[in-house]
């Protein structure tokens, strides 16, 4: 099967298309929507609140382990949607494959509990 240069044509046109419709989208609404500008509504707002102190204050380490283990489980649903339809196919062989990647999933849950991720004070 041999692909030319012709068979991108309609993906071109269809990034063409979908970029000129953001360019456009934005052109529009810049010269349709309000120009009024004042110190007020141009200042920076945060939940309502005007925010106070310096932004970078360092966060716990918690948050970063919470955050990886949604990511580890979100993965994993993502991989055992598909060997879970094809299992029979895929026989023993992907048995072994999904064994390891759950293997591989378990130990970032234990180093998760090991780092105490889970508890919150």
């Amino acid at each position: 099967m041999q692909i030319s240069q012709l068979d991108f044509i309609p993906v071109l046109m269809q990034i063409a298309l979908a970029a000129g419709f953001v360019s456009l989208t934005i052109w529009v609404s810049s010269k349709l929507g309000p120009k009024k500008h004042s110190k007020v509504k141009d200042s920076n707002w945060e939940c309502g609140l005007e925010s106070l102190g310096n932004a970078r204050i360092p966060f716990n380490v918690k948050y970063f382990l919470v955050a990886i283990l949604f990511v580890l489980f979100d993965v994993e649903v993502i991989f055992l949607y598909p060997w879970a339809v094809n299992f029979q196919e895929l026989g023993w062989e992907g048995l072994g494959k999904m064994g390891i990647f759950l293997f591989i999933l378990l130990i970032g849950l234990l180093y998760e509990f090991k780092k105490k991720g889970l508890e919150w004070d």
